[in-house]
């Protein structure tokens, strides 16, 4: 897999984390136990601090990157959709980012809240615990997310990872 060092900013991954051979780690990156990094994912930490928890998945395609003065903070249990883009802000635990979303800078998505598919959650923003947001710009939906669904996705992406550190090999060409 592709993880790099640059200058003295070199990733940190835990043992147990699954990082797919075709995602990117670069620089000042965190990534806890039972985290999922999947192909074609890009984590750049030049500019700032990128912290994944434990039992997180950054799906495939997703950007995350940080900037100085705002890391991007991805707490335990959350679930990141394909082709997301994550920049400076912050992911409470059991939190779900829908696929093709965007998260800007020093927004905020709390415990148990929803992004919704294709949703933009523009700077500053605050996605309040067990909200929906949806749409460009996102709007809030109070108590509309669904706790349980995240962290049942969360647990079938902690033993897919398993799987795929156990099972993944690459065939010859």
């Amino acid at each position: 897999m592709p993880v790099y060092a640059l200058g003295e900013l070199v990733p940190t991954i835990d043992p147990e984390a699954f990082v797919h051979p075709d995602a990117v780690v670069i620089g000042d990156v965190t990534i806890g136990p039972d985290a999922s990094i999947w192909p074609a994912a890009v984590l750049r930490g030049d500019y700032g601090t990128i912290t994944v928890g434990e039992r997180t998945s950054i799906q495939d395609g997703t950007v995350v990157h940080a900037g100085p003065g705002f890391p991007t903070v991805v707490g335990a249990g959350c679930v990141v959709g394909h082709l997301a883009h994550l920049g400076g802000c912050t992911l409470h635990d059991d939190s779900l980012v829908g696929s093709g979303s965007v998260v800007l800078h020093h927004a905020t998505v709390e415990s148990g809240a929803t992004v919704g598919a294709n949703a933009v959650v523009p700077n500053k923003m605050l996605v309040p615990a067990g909200a929906l947001a949806l749409g460009v710009p996102a709007s809030i939906r109070c108590d509309a997310s669904n706790l349980t669904l995240i962290r049942l996705s969360a647990d079938q992406y902690v033993a897919n990872a398993r799987r795929y550190r156990d099972g993944l090999r690459r065939l010859p060409d």
